[in-house]
């Protein structure tokens, strides 16, 4: 079997294991003879890489794959944020962009993600294609090249370049910076050791505000933690923010395209409460109308923040090579998923936290409210929602077993009622990769298989939080967890 399959963001999987150089290069080989066959061999390809272990040794040896096929590459010098490497696919007007990053994975892990010409993520049938080159090679029939770094940069193969001052540069447009500089406020941010690291202090920095930066260091291990910015991950974050008395907290994952939010008092904000949070500031801060694009896992405030300013929603499965393609298709203004990646029109087709946690501080501004005060009149205009998800993790191993036994549960057996309530409807995701299933009350349980982990997530969001244990209870129940 195949050992390298693209999942909802990519390929993931453990260094030195299965992620080895020999497996990036082979991708690598995809990649550019992909670029070949379009004719995009003179536009070339963005290379770049987040701060994990090894990372910029895969870049390098992803390069000399590429250089030796005949097609141009850009290579960063330096980890940087994945959505600057989707913004300068863009702008170098490349073919396509790789970038060597596991996101928000263990520290074990790493991964090879491939963008478009767009700087969205690949959609399905890029990367269909791409594995259609890959399982070949994987197999030894194929051949894949290779052209030593220093050649291919005396050969005008290779050319390195820096991916930040021209994404800073674009992030400058879309905010009054200077208002932010000087609004006197205290934040605590937290790049979680990654990416981003840096980037917090050179937009907001220099002025009366004050911008407190944790866990800025290189730091491979990530202290022990998944670089997700959720609890526990962020507790320490959490506690940061009160004892520096500061207005509020901005987090983001390890490559930097997910964020994450804590308001005044330490409180993590959830995910889908930072979907509607970033809808409502685009409806009533920027006064926008165009539609939005919402995952599976989102949140039903999002439904009826539609309702009330007339705006569609539409909704996919999970993954950015989803919602990309779907806002282009509907010229949305936003999309967003469950996991804190959220993508806005004036900007890329893509997820990029720092652009979300600057529109929530704008949003903070612009207002002259604290984050629970804002909260507090989200969830009475489109709530109230409590939200809370649970990652069951199998061995690797018995995973694939594991998915088929679930995937049978799901269709076979559905409940008719959960927690004591009847379901009113369900829904098998057009992925084949989980079941959703709605209570009369508009409460939900999702129950979804990871397509880059072995580990099987399940979703709850309910009126009041006191539902939502029981709720995930059955949920887990359903795939076999005992208790």
């Amino acid at each position: 079997m195949s050992k390298i399959v693209f999942g909802t963001d990519g390929w993931r999987a453990r260094i030195a294991e299965e992620y080895t150089f020999g497996a990036v290069r082979i991708c690598s080989q995809a990649v550019a003879e992909w670029v070949r066959a379009e004719g995009g061999a003179d536009r070339g390809v963005v290379i770049g890489y987040d701060r994990r272990f090894a990372s910029e040794h895969f870049a390098a040896a992803a390069a000399e794959v590429v250089a030796a096929n005949g097609v141009n590459v850009h290579l960063s010098g330096a980890a940087a944020p994945t959505q600057s490497f989707s913004w300068a696919t863009m702008r170098r007007k490349a073919k396509a962009g790789i970038v060597i990053t596991a996101s928000h994975n263990p520290w074990t892990d790493n991964g090879f993600k491939v963008k478009t010409e767009t700087g969205a993520a690949a959609p399905p049938e890029v990367l269909v294609q791409l594995e259609k080159i890959i399982h070949p090679l994987e197999e030894g029939r194929g051949r894949v090249e290779r052209m030593p770094l220093d050649d291919a940069k005396a050969r005008g193969r290779v050319e390195i370049f820096d991916p930040a001052p021209d994404y800073l540069a674009h992030v400058a447009e879309l905010f009054d910076l200077d208002a932010f500089r000087h609004a006197g406020y205290t934040l605590v941010v937290d790049p979680l050791y990654g990416s981003a690291s840096g980037y917090f202090p050179r937009l907001l920095g220099g002025g009366r505000t004050k911008v407190i930066e944790m866990h800025a260091e290189r730091n491979p291990f990530f202290g022990g933690l998944n670089p997700e910015p959720i609890p526990p991950n962020l507790d320490e974050f959490l506690a940061r923010v009160p004892a520096e008395k500061a207005d509020v907290g901005l987090a983001v994952d390890g490559d930097a395209d997910r964020a994450g939010m804590a308001d005044e008092k330490g409180t993590f904000v959830t995910t889908l409460t930072v979907y509607a949070l970033l809808m409502w500031y685009l409806l009533e801060v920027r006064k926008l109308r165009d539609p939005v694009v919402k995952t599976v896992n989102m949140t039903s405030m999002v439904d009826r923040l539609g309702e009330k300013y007339g705006v569609k929603v539409y909704e996919v499965p999970v993954g950015f090579k989803y919602i990309g393609p779907k806002m282009a298709e509907t010229g949305a203004m936003m999309g967003g998923e469950e996991s804190g990646g959220f993508g806005f029109a004036m900007h890329l087709p893509e997820r990029d936290g720092i652009v979300a946690d600057l529109f929530l501080f704008d949003f903070l501004l612009r207002t002259r409210k604290t984050p629970s005060r804002l909260i507090a009149e989200l969830m009475d205009l489109a709530g109230p929602s409590a939200y809370l998800r649970r990652d069951v993790h199998f061995d690797a191993a018995t995973y694939d077993a594991e998915k088929v036994r679930i995937m049978r549960t799901l269709t076979e057996a559905a409940p008719a009622a959960l927690a004591g309530m009847p379901v009113k409807r369900t829904v098998l995701l057009d992925t084949k990769d989980g079941a959703k299933f709605f209570r009369e009350d508009g409460s939900w349980l999702l129950i979804r298989l990871s397509g880059t982990e072995p580990l099987v997530r399940v979703y709850a969001e309910t009126r009041h939080g006191p539902d939502l244990a029981p709720l995930l209870d059955e949920g887990e129940r359903m795939i076999g967890v005992k208790r």
